[in-house]
This record gives structure tokens, C-alpha cells and sequence, in this order.
């Protein structure tokens, strides 16, 4: 297939082009202003710019592009760049894909499980409503903004993404130092469950997608064993050989990291991949203990 991947560069884009070229795909990165690679596509959605050109013939969509939420405090201004890139850059491709002479067939688009907002214990799976804080709000933008491509009828697959682990970027890479100083422990009560996927799996899920068809609408990207953030504490010690003995209390994570502290850390969200297991998704990495020793045999 001749498939186009926004967000080439990042963690997840950076993998999945791996994958896609090493299964004799042909891959069309789109990169922020002018192409430089062979094969690439400009675009710039804050300008309203594409080479559309390039977009002619194309199979599918992959698109991963987004500020990172997880980097600063969560000012005005970044709340602004978190939802704007996600909101507007995803409308602007959508609308662009249905212009073409040739729409692709499939659109995968990135979303997260920050849809469902700060739950507790409640179990979420496609079905569950949206939350009610900032990245309920943003994700339900985000997700609305490919309905102009629904609409064409392009088959449109939200993933609803969890915490994303590897060594090489995301929260995972974040951590590694402190624990394997000792310095690592659970943050608050350390009874927030954390939903997650290894960045093996997630990016097995977007072949899944792309193979798919009866897939879309909102698809949880997900491990289906969420754990507590005491449990990946102690298997991270575990998997490291350090003790996790020092615990962040939460009034220190909410000074330190503000409303981002809030969502990412200390909120609890148990997330099941339904549509995943309902067309036979199989894990490579389902057990939190085994990803994580699979994991840092990498570093």
C-alpha cells in the first residue's frame, strides 16, 4: 500500500515507518514545511499549506501529529498549542484528503484515552462517555475534527491511546533515570490505574487497523491488564533490580508538574481494548511484568 504518516519523526511515527518500509509499503512521510526527504510531503497547517499533489494515489493515512502535552506546565499558551495542533492540523488533513481526486481508503487518526477523563475504577471500553476536564475536551474536538473525512466516506479510525512504553521517548525513558538511582517510588496513593501499551504493540495495532476493515470509529489502544501506578512501580524496581522506596506525595506532583501532574499523573483511568480483542488483536505484550523486562533488555 502507498501510505502517508504525519508525525514521522516522533516516537511512534519513527517506528511505524520502520515497520511499514520493512513490509515493502511505500511510505510518504508528511513533514512540517517544505519536503526535504525523498518521497516526503510538505504541509503546514497553521498556513493552511499541503502538497496535495503528493497525497494523490494514497492507500491510507496515518496521522500522529500533536504537541507534546507532557513537556512544561500546562500554561495558557501550551493549552492553546495542545488543542490547536490537534484540533485544526487534524480538520485541515481531513479536509485536504477528501479534495483529492483519489481519497485514500482509510484514515487512522490519533487520539487518547484522556477521552474518558479522571474515572477512578470505573472500567471504560468504545462506549464509555467522554469526561469533563481539559483532555476530555480536546480529545472530543480532535476526534470530531475527522467527520468531514467520515463523511466522504472514508473509513475513519480514532485510536484512543494509552501511556506508551519504551526506552527510547514517552514516560518510560522519563523514569529510568530516578529508578535506577533508587530514587524511584509510587506517586500519591499509588492506587491510579494506568492504562498502557508497549510501543511494540501500538505500533502492531496501526497494522491491525490498516488490515482491518470492519475497524472504525474509536478504537482503544490499549494493554487489556491496566495496572495501578503501585503496580508499575514495583515491576519497574523489579525489572531494574532497585527498590522503589521513595514515594512522590501528591501535593508535591501538583506543585512540581500543575494540571498536567493532575491528568498524567495522578488521574486514574482503566481502559479495556474491546474493539481490539473483538477482531483477534494478539498481544505481543499483555502482562506488565513481561513488557517491561522485554523492554529494558533494549538499554
Amino acid at each position: 500500500m502507498k501510505i502517508a504518516v504525519s508525525g514521522a519523526s516522533g516516537l511512534v511515527g519513527s517506528a511505524l515507518l520502520k515497520k511499514l518500509k520493512a513490509d515493502q509499503h511505500e511510505v510518504v512521510p508528511l513533514v512540517r514545511g517544505t519536503a526535504g526527504g525523498v518521497g516526503a510531503a510538505g504541509w503546514d497547517p497553521d498556513a493552511g499549506t499541503i502538497e496535495s499533489g503528493k497525497l494523490e494515489g494514497l492507500q491510507a493515512v496515518v496521522h500522529l501529529a500533536g504537541e507534546n502535552i507532557a513537556t512544561g506546565r500546562w500554561t495558557a499558551a501550551k493549552k492553546r498549542k495542545i488543542r490547536d495542533s490537534r484540533v485544526r492540523g487534524t480538520k485541515f488533513l481531513s479536509e485536504t484528503l477528501t479534495q483529492l481526486q483519489q481519497p485514500p481508503a482509510t484514515l487512522i487518526a490519533a487520539s487518547a484515552i484522556g477521552f474518558y477523563g479522571n474515572r477512578g475504577n470505573e472500567l471504560c471500553d468504545e462506549t464509555t462517555p467522554a469526561g469533563d476536564d481539559f483532555l476530555a475536551d480536546v480529545c472530543c474536538e480532535w476526534e470530531a475534527s475527522t467527520r468531514v473525512a467520515q463523511e466522504a466516506g472514508i473509513r475513519v479510525v480514532n485510536l484512543r491511546i494509552g501511556v506508551v512504553l519504551s526506552p527510547e521517548g514517552g514516560a518510560l525513558a522519563k523514569m529510568l533515570f530516578p529508578f535506577k538511582m533508587g530514587g524511584g517510588g509510587r506517586v500519591g496513593s499509588g492506587q491510579q490505574i494506568w492504562s498502557w501499551i508497549t510501543l511494540d504493540d501500538l505500533v502492531g495495532v496501526v497494522m491491525h487497523c490498516l488490515d482491518g476493515d470492519s475497524l472504525a470509529g474509536p478504537v482503544n489502544a490499549v494493554s487489556p491488564n491496566s495496572v495501578t501506578n503501585a503496580e508499575f512501580t514495583k515491576a519497574l524496581g523489579k525489572a531494574l533490580h532497585r527498590p522503589t522506596l521513595l514515594p512522590m506525595p501528591a501535593f508535591l506532583a501538583r506543585l512540581l508538574f500543575g494540571e498536567m501532574g493532575e491528568a498524567l499523573i495522578l488521574s486514574s483511568t482503566h481502559v479495556l481494548p474491546r474493539q481490539l480483542e473483538q477482531t483477534g488483536y494478539q498481544f505481543q505484550h499483555a502482562d506488565i511484568d513481561q513488557a517491561l523486562e522485554h523492554l529494558l533488555l533494549r538499554t
